[in-house]
């Protein structure tokens, strides 16, 4: 990597973000405070909205996802709740002379379930801090990401200067379940020269698993527990089926069976059972039971290769049971349908990141494998755009007591910023 100085702009810019501190995490607590929990997402992005407008001036869209429009695009996963009413956030800067390359800042807005409440050290949507660390469902993944490309913005207008180049901020619903807010900016033209999503990696994202959601909905046949062996139990069989598909879990971790991208990686695929629902009363052998199965793959393969072996596994499981002849089974697909990607890290929005992360920290950026989906996928897959991820450091995703650290965030903004002038290029503001 070759040697590049810090400018004194850069320098003004950099102590322009750490000016810039407490508004930056004033401006994320305020956010955990919004639980945008899927279908809850309104009041999180009408305040995204505020600050898109009245503190960054920009041109702000608020985009319905329209689903005639997507659904037969091959990004497309079936959808879980309504679109009604809710809406991707999008800000748009268009410079009066524009001479560099253009960029998208994609973030989501929505956030998993916070599990036992009890479990909490305080109420997971009140944000609180303890040393370098901001705790609350969503500071890590990802509202942080979204205030530090908010905060590197408004470094630049604060300077009196504006990206010589058009730049796009997206916050953007669902990318914890399909990916399809991301996906209905795609298809609603929103395009750049490269893309940044600043998803919590700690470090440049260089590739990324497919995820696939499937219910596995197993019928038994009841009996009073008195006589249970008058029945077949559907809880007691969708669980030996999910034991059972496990075994390919286990083969797809075989070394030799494995992506390059995760040849060093403890266990990169994980079948999780993340959700249970069966049975009807204590004293009756259960009719019913449902399994939420998520599924990670690896990026060569795609959905539907991955949707025809998981089918045939189960369909040998259930054909050896031996409750198979009183018992039905159906697979039924909703949420995630993620084709994994590799990225390309010859492109130049990646080594110029990279080079910008050098100068400002003094340090090289860690590179870091994905065992999970990211909405990178939709530009890289779909949009013709070179995309990755790099957001700040955090913890406890998807889990209790969630957090960021601020000085990660600060840094990050930093970064952004200042590869926000170098990619964009600056022109001075037309109020100076």
């Amino acid at each position: 990597m070759k040697t590049t100085t810090i400018n004194a702009l850069e320098h003004d810019i950099i102590a322009m973000v750490e000016g810039q501190r407490e508004r930056a995490i004033s401006l994320l607590g305020e956010l955990v405070s919004h639980a945008s929990l899927l279908g809850e997402e309104h009041s999180a992005q009408a305040l995204v909205q505020r600050v898109f407008s009245e503190e960054l001036g920009l041109e702000v869209q608020a985009l319905t996802i329209d689903e005639a429009l997507i659904k037969d695009h091959p990004g497309y996963s079936p959808s879980l709740v309504s679109y009604d009413g809710r809406v991707n956030m999008i800000g748009i800067h268009q410079p009066e002379v524009e001479q560099g390359k253009s960029i998208i800042f994609n973030g989501h807005i929505d956030v998993v379930p916070v599990g036992d409440e009890r479990l909490w050290t305080r109420p997971p949507f009140e944000a609180w801090v303890k040393g370098d660390k901001l705790y609350g469902r969503g500071a890590s993944d990802m509202k942080a990401g979204i205030v530090s490309y908010i905060m590197a913005f408004k470094a630049l207008k604060q300077l009196g200067y504006e990206p010589a180049a058009k730049v796009i901020l997206q916050s953007v619903i669902e990318e914890e379940c399909t990916g399809n807010g991301a996906l209905a900016c795609l298809v609603a033209g929103h395009t750049a020269d490269a893309a940044i999503i600043t998803e919590p990696t700690a470090g440049l994202m260089t590739c990324q698993m497919g995820v696939l959601w499937l219910s596995l909905h197993i019928s038994g046949k009841p009996a009073h527990a008195a006589m249970a062996t008058q029945g077949s139990s559907a809880v007691d069989v969708a669980l030996d089926l999910f034991a059972g598909l496990k075994t390919l879990e286990s083969e797809w971790n075989e070394p030799g069976n494995r992506h390059p991208c995760y040849s060093h990686h403890p266990k990169p695929i994980n079948f999780n059972l993340g959700k249970i629902q069966g049975g009807e009363w204590t004293s009756s052998v259960p009719s019913m039971c449902r399994l939420d199965i998520r599924i990670g793959f690896y990026p060569e393969k795609t959905v539907a290769q991955i949707k025809a072996e998981v089918e045939a596994r189960l369909q040998a499981l259930f054909d050896a049971h031996p409750a198979h002849a009183s018992t039905h089974y159906e697979v039924i697909y909703g949420g995630f349908q993620a084709q994994g990607c590799e990225i390309d890290m010859n492109q130049p929005v990646i080594t110029s990141l990279q080079q910008t992360y050098a100068d400002v920290t003094g340090e090289a950026l860690p590179l870091v494998t994905f065992e999970g989906a990211t909405d990178a996928r939709f530009f890289n897959l779909y949009g013709g755009i070179p995309a990755t991820c790099y957001g700040p450091v955090g913890g406890s995703i998807h889990g209790i007591d969630e957090w960021v650290s601020i000085n990660s965030m600060m840094d990050v903004t930093k970064v952004l910023a200042v590869f926000m002038a170098r990619w964009c290029g600056l022109n001075r503001s037309v109020s100076d």
